[in-house]
This record gives structure tokens, sequence and C-alpha cells, in this order.
């Protein structure tokens, strides 16, 4: 199986990424949750630039990515699932877990120390949320973010299967959470039980500090109720609420690719990240 899942791995996750996309755009624009209040033409545009720059910059830095150190890993017979006996099933629901907690507690770092909030808040500043912020990250935060995946599959020794199927459901659940579409709330109540949904997460793009600080998982629910993060609803309501960081308002910033990349090296980090005193 790992050799045709690696053989087939970007066909995969291409068909995934390109078939969510294209789900989540029906959806906003048949049932959208808010108005956007931001051209969609330009935030589009300047995003998937960013998704593009990411993606050159991923394949040219680490070729082999989370999937080809994995292969790695176990011929190699690192990690811990390699000193025990387990099923390839155990194994792969264990590190599909494992990861979800590893990027959850990330998260919450990149919240925490001003250095890396600088590079997080790139993802913050888009002032309206819907798919393609979901994809909007600096690279890096994607180039630190592809390191901790790594050391963590070299630890855990996740079969090659358990992180193909982890990637694959990150990418998609992070377009999903970020999707600007209408769920009623009976259903979103129901599903955020297990998964994260897109009022649960929008609350986290809140511009106020509070809100912010919240709700930072990304496929599984848990971990924030587990560790105190979980936040029911934004304070306005989602359709009052704004979003984004009040530190960046400016499109030359937040809208274009231009600004976007040179976010983390301008201003003072006033608050958000954790330390809640002024760093320069």
């Amino acid at each position: 199986m790992n050799a045709f899942v690696v053989k087939h791995e970007l066909i995969l996750r291409l068909s995934v990424f390109l078939g969510m996309l294209a789900v989540m755009v029906i959806w906003e624009l048949l049932a959208p949750r808010r108005s956007l209040t931001q051209s969609k033409l330009v935030r589009w545009f300047n995003n998937f630039l960013l998704v593009l720059f990411n993606s050159f910059l991923l394949r040219l830095l680490f070729p082999a990515a989370a999937v080809g150190i994995a292969v790695w890993t176990n011929q190699q017979g690192f990690g811990l699932f390699h000193l025990v006996s387990i099923p390839l099933w155990l194994a792969t629901a264990l590190s599909f877990v494992l990861l979800d907690f590893v990027i959850y507690t990330q998260h919450r770092l990149f919240h925490a120390f001003p250095v890396l909030w600088r590079l997080h808040r790139v993802h913050h500043a888009d002032l309206d949320i819907d798919v393609t912020t979901g994809l909007r990250f600096h690279p890096i935060e994607i180039l630190l973010s592809m390191v901790i995946k790594g050391v963590t599959i070299v630890v855990i020794g996740a079969p090659v299967v358990g992180v193909v199927l982890f990637e694959v459901i990150l990418n998609a659940s992070s377009m999903f959470n970020h999707s600007n579409i209408r769920i009623s709330g009976f259903i979103d109540q129901f599903i955020r039980y297990v998964v994260v949904t897109p009022d649960m997460h929008r609350v986290h793009h809140s511009i106020e500090e509070e809100e912010t600080n919240s709700n930072f998982g990304f496929n599984l629910t848990i971990w924030d109720r587990l560790f105190g993060s979980y936040h029911e609803q934004p304070r306005l309501g989602h359709l009052a609420m704004t979003i984004g960081i009040s530190t960046f308002r400016a499109p030359k910033h937040c809208l274009w690719l231009s600004g976007m990349l040179f976010i983390p090296f301008i201003g003072r980090v006033t608050n958000y990240a954790r330390n809640k005193d002024e760093v320069k």
C-alpha cells in the first residue's frame, strides 16, 4: 500500500485540494455566511499568488516534504511505532491524532511568542475570511511548520499512509473551517463536538484579542476543550464581528502579496501575542 500511496500522492492531494476548493467556492456563492468587505478579485488573486509562491518554495527547499520524510523514517525503522508491534490501522489513527495535537500546539506557540506571531499575522491580517484564508500563510511559517511536522513524523515513526491521510485532511479542513458558508446552528453544534466548523474557527479570526487567542484547533475540537481555549461564539455575533487584527487594516498590507510578505518585518507587536506586553 505504501508504494501505491507514494506513487500517487501528488495526484491524490491535488485532486482532493481542487475538489474541496470547488465545493467550498460553490457553497460560498450559494449560501454565504457573511457579506465580504473587500474586493474578492483582489483578495483571491493575491492569496492564490501566495499559495503558488509557498508551493514553489516548499518544493525547492523540502522536495521530499512530509511524505518523503515518512518514507525515509519507515525505511530506517525510526520512531515509536517501530519499537512496538501494532496494526497499521492503529498506527495510522494514532499518527493522525498525535499530528493533530502537534499542529494545535504549534498554533498556540505562534500566538504565544512575539517573533512567531509576527509571521502568523499574515494569516490573521486578511480583512475577510473565506476559503482562500485557509491557504494564506507566510512562507517562513510554512517552512517552520514543515520542520515541526517532519520532526514529529520521525519521533513517532508515522506510517506513510497516516501522513498522507493527515496532510490531505489538514488541507481540506483548513479550507472548510475558514470558508464563508452558512450551516444551520443545530448542525454546526452537532459537528463541532468532533471537528472544527467554520463558525467555530471564525471566532479565532475576530479582531478582539480574547477571541483571537481561542479556538486554535484545525481538525479536532478536543484540544481546545481539553486545554481551555474553546470559545463558543463571538461577542458581537458572526454578522457584526470585525475580521482581522487592529495592527494592520490598510489594503496595501492586507490584500496585496507585496505587503503580506513584509508584514512580519514591520510594526510593533502590541497585542494578540500572549505575552500581553508591548514588544518591539
